[in-house]
C-alpha cells in the first residue's frame, strides 16, 4: 500500500484473466456484484460512470477505456457536503496479465489527506469483493 501526496494506490492479484476483470469495470451488472446496488455505465471517453453505493451516489466520466488493460474514470460524490465532488478525482485501473491471472493496479488521484483515508478504507472494503466476483465468473 502506497499513499503519496494526492495518490492512493492498491495492487492485488486476481485469479482471472484481464478480459474477465475488465468487464467488472465496464458492465453495470458485473460492477454491482462487487460495489454498489445500481450502476449506469457508458464505457467510452466522455461516457457516464454513475454508481449508487448504499444510497450515496458517485458520478464521473470515463476518460480512457483500453479493452482488457486500462480503465480511467473521474470520481466524486453527488451527496451534499461530500468530497471529492464529481470530476475532482480520478481512478486509474491497470490490468496486467500475470500467469493465468491478473495483476490489478489501482491509483486514485486528486484526494486530500482525509479523502485518501476514507477512500482507502472504501477500496479496502470493496476490492476483496471484486476478487471474489471475478474469480467466480
Amino acid at each position: 500500500m502506497t499513499q503519496q501526496n494526492d495518490v492512493l494506490e492498491r495492487e492485488l492479484h486476481i485469479a482471472a484473466r484481464p478480459e474477465t476483470v475488465f468487464a467488472f469495470f465496464t458492465d453495470p451488472a458485473k460492477l454491482i456484484r462487487w460495489m454498489g446496488q445500481e450502476a449506469t455505465l457508458d464505457p467510452r471517453p466522455g461516457g457516464i460512470c454513475l454508481i449508487n453505493i448504499h444510497g450515496h451516489i458517485t458520478r464521473g466520466e470515463y476518460v480512457e477505456v483500453v479493452p482488457y488493460s486500462r480503465v480511467v474514470f473521474t470520481w466524486g460524490w453527488q451527496d451534499e457536503g461530500s468530497t471529492p465532488r464529481p470530476g475532482e478525482s480520478t481512478v486509474e485501473i491497470s490490468l496486467i496479465p500475470a500467469g493465468a491471472g491478473t495483476l490489478l493496479r489501482l491509483r486514485h488521484l486528486g484526494l486530500n489527506g482525509e479523502e485518501r483515508t476514507n477512500h482507502g478504507q472504501g477500496w479496502d472494503q470493496f476490492l476483496p469483493n471484486l476478487v471474489a466476483a471475478a474469480e467466480a465468473a
